[in-house]
């Protein structure tokens, strides 16, 4: 067998990495200081900005522009104070326009999507290490952005905590005014300096721009281009922090399929936060119920492997990286959705936050119920994960999963697993200044029913400066690994995969860039004999008033490594071992945001598996009644021309939002969901109310019906009341 040891270029990425972080240590923007002093007047949030403790506050202006061009001055005038008492740091923001028109806004909720708004968005860095942080805002008209910050640079919306905020509006101008407890969130006592950066999203001139220099192809939320906010003296030492959020339920259900009755059960449950120190938190939950979670969106599914659906649960939210992000989008030896899948979770507890400036830790221990039907056994899942910065963005990761059966059964050896383990070890590349990124690492898998534990590794590094884009990438996954509490869907293989993309920018007219960019990821069976390959050739443009236009043509090959039904209607499967080979031609174009009526029209048109035909035409469209109504369909059709006994195949994926939001704390969504490909309809209604800070009544209907035949499958409808009781 081959390719059983590390790889020589597993080897020269970590040389290379290693070697270039050394190169780095001074950060970028570490010149640019804004003051900030203790008030004792009392300040109201109201986005007035009236009150006397503003008047002696240093104010950060002067912002510059990111986008269209990062070469200038903004054009649109900004200006941003801060305070801060024993109990809260506050903001205040003043933002001016020069051109008169209506602001943009897509809705009031929370947690609004960046590029469809006028907004402010505060990056901030308490350990100043450019890689974790927090992260708040709001559109002009107030419907409130929070988040937890990792990567250097990525923003998790899943994380709720309490702060409040409001915001004014006239012609001339709009205002930003919050109040964030110290305890919501957390640092390290005793520091003075925090990293810091503001960004705003101007849609009537099309400019975002920021309080610091930073080069457009990064997002303003780039720690590494972050400011210093400088305390006159060290923020409050922290507080005893212990929160208590309970809930209560009661729901009513029925499985019509099976011909059930109507079943109602109550629930009562909840999670427990405590602050171990400023920096690390203890979360605990028993009995943990998440029918508010949103649903997953469908989509038309023609993959050979399995499909990916992101984590939604608030529980496995907050530091959510130090777990979740170990390995690649197809190579994670942790994923939180595999815990609870179709079983009770009893209880759980995580340990997880910054042991100092340089030292990261991650704790979960999850218990599920059994499952007396199916033999399902009792499970535990545990998972260690220490990081520790390197250099000035780098990291060295450590990760362990254990899966283990309790109480476990003998009979059921072969169908559920006494264990499964992972250890790993990742290292991560980030250059001070955000050129370089790269990322190596190394899993060992350990389970009953395999001779030789799996081994998979893993490497890539990436170049990205305003018009060069360049990464190189290798995987190779062995066919023993085994991840059960990860998402692998692919063993067995090693791939090489890279891209390079160059970039021009006009000095005037519509266009403000444009270039291509050339794609290749090949895939080899573990004898490194070719199994697949696919290639295509992208050319992107991007338009000043912020719409967008790409074209590709591609080519794909495939060897089948098991039997494929190309349609997965359940007709036929093509057989192992049978070679296809096509080309293709595609296509997208994203309208402006500005617009009330937005849209995005995608295409794919060419070869398919058999010397088939495969033609797919998906739409996203758009429209608004801001700030109170947004609506959203998206359509996907498929025609598949493939000889007997599949024939000629068509089928529709429609998907339709109405997202009502009479205030920024009272809102009303709606999905309504009909897939033809699995035959499926399904409605979900979520009602939610926000009556305090991180407290909420909701109201949530879900019922999903069979198509063709036509007929019901299930339905519930739930109440439930959360309080957040916090010391």
């Amino acid at each position: 067998m081959m390719y059983k040891k590390v790889p020589l270029p597993f080897l020269l990425i970590v040389v290379l990495i290693t070697a270039h972080s050394s190169t780095y240590s001074q950060k970028k923007n570490a010149s640019f200081q804004l003051n900030i002093r203790k008030t004792h007047l009392p300040i109201v949030i109201d986005g007035k900005g009236d009150d006397l403790a503003w008047q002696d506050t240093d104010v950060a202006k002067d912002f510059y522009m990111v986008l269209p061009m990062d070469t200038g001055m903004a054009n649109e005038t900004s200006e941003i104070r801060m305070t801060y008492d024993d109990d809260n740091l506050y903001l205040l923001a003043t933002f001016y326009h020069s051109k008169k028109a209506d602001y943009f806004v897509e809705s009031l909720r929370r947690d609004f999507s960046f590029g469809k708004n006028d907004n402010f968005l505060l990056f901030m860095d308490p350990f100043n290490n450019q890689t974790t942080g927090f992260s708040f805002g709001a559109n002009a008209y107030g419907a409130q952005w929070d988040g937890t910050m990792y990567d250097g640079g990525k923003v998790d919306l899943n994380w709720d905590s309490k702060w409040i905020s409001e915001t004014t509006r006239d012609e001339e101008k709009w205002v930003f005014e919050m109040a964030v407890p110290f305890k919501s969130i957390r640092y390290e006592a005793g520091v003075s300096e925090w990293g810091i950066n503001f960004s705003r999203l101007d849609l009537k001139s099309s400019e975002k721009s920021s309080w610091t220099p930073i080069p457009r192809q990064f997002p303003t939320a780039s720690l590494a281009y972050t400011g210093t906010l400088v305390w006159d003296t060290p923020p409050p030492k922290p507080k005893l922090n212990f929160s208590v959020i309970p809930y209560v339920l009661g729901e009513i259900s029925r499985n019509t399929a099976n011909a059930e009755d109507a079943d109602f059960k109550a629930k009562v449950g909840g999670d427990f936060k405590f602050s171990l120190t400023p920096s690390l938190n203890l979360d605990a939950t028993v009995n943990p119920d998440f029918s508010q979670v949103e649903v997953d969106r469908q989509v038309t599914n023609l993959d050979r492997f399995e499909l990916f659906f992101p984590e939604r649960r608030q529980f496995f939210l907050e530091n959510a990286d130090l777990f979740a992000n170990f390995g690649y989008e197809t190579i994670r030896p942790f994923f939180s959705r595999r815990i609870g899948l179709g079983v009770p979770i009893q209880a759980g507890l995580r340990i997880s936050g910054n042991l100092n400036k340089k030292w990261r830790i991650g704790l979960m221990d999850m218990q599920t119920a059994s499952v007396d039907e199916t033999g399902l056994p009792s499970q535990n899942f545990g998972v260690v994960s220490l990081q520790r910065k390197m250099f000035s963005r780098s990291s060295l990761g450590l990760l362990l999963v254990n899966k283990q059966s309790t109480r476990y059964i003998e009979e059921n050896d072969s169908i559920y697993a006494r264990y499964n383990r992972n250890l790993g070890v990742e290292y991560n590349l980030a250059s001070s200044d955000n050129l370089w990124n790269g990322k190596a690492f190394l899993l060992k898998s350990f389970a009953p029913d395999k001779e030789n534990s799996g081994i998979t590794q893993a490497a890539h590094l990436e170049y990205k400066s305003r018009k060069w884009n360049w990464r190189l990438q290798e995987e190779w996954v062995s066919e023993d690994y085994s991840a059960e509490v990860g998402y692998v869907p692919r063993n067995g293989y090693v791939n090489i995969s890279s891209f390079a993309g160059h970039l021009f920018f006009p000095k005037s007219g519509k266009i403000v860039s444009h270039g291509p960019k050339l794609n290749t990821s090949y895939f080899f069976n573990e004898k490194f004999v070719r199994t697949d390959n696919t290639s295509f050739l992208q050319y992107l443009i991007e338009f000043r008033n912020r719409s967008s236009l790409e074209f590709f043509v591609s080519d794909d090959y495939v060897e089948l490594l098991n039997p494929f039904d190309p349609t997965r209607l359940g007709i036929a499967s093509l057989a192992a071992g049978t070679k296809h080979q096509w080309n293709a031609f595609g296509w997208e174009y994203a309208s402006k945001p500005q617009s009330l009526f937005t849209y995005i029209f995608q295409g794919r048109v060419g070869g398919y598996y058999a010397d088939g035909r495969l033609t797919s035409l998906s739409s996203e469209l758009g429209y608004r009644f801001q700030p109170y109504v947004s609506l959203s369909a998206n359509l996907n059709y498929n025609y598949i021309d493939l000889p007997a006994p599949w024939n000629t195949n068509e089928f529709w994926l429609i998907g339709s939002e109405v997202d009502i939001t009479f205030t920024n704390k009272l809102f009303f969504a709606n999905l309504f969901q009909y897939n033809e490909q699995t035959r499926n309809f399904n409605l979900n209604s979520r009602l939610q109310w926000r009556y305090a800070p991180a407290s909420d009544l909701f109201l949530v209907y879900t019922n999903n019906q069979m198509i063709d035949p036509f007929m019901p499958k299930d339905w519930s409808l739930t109440l439930k009341f959360t309080y957040w009781f916090n010391k």
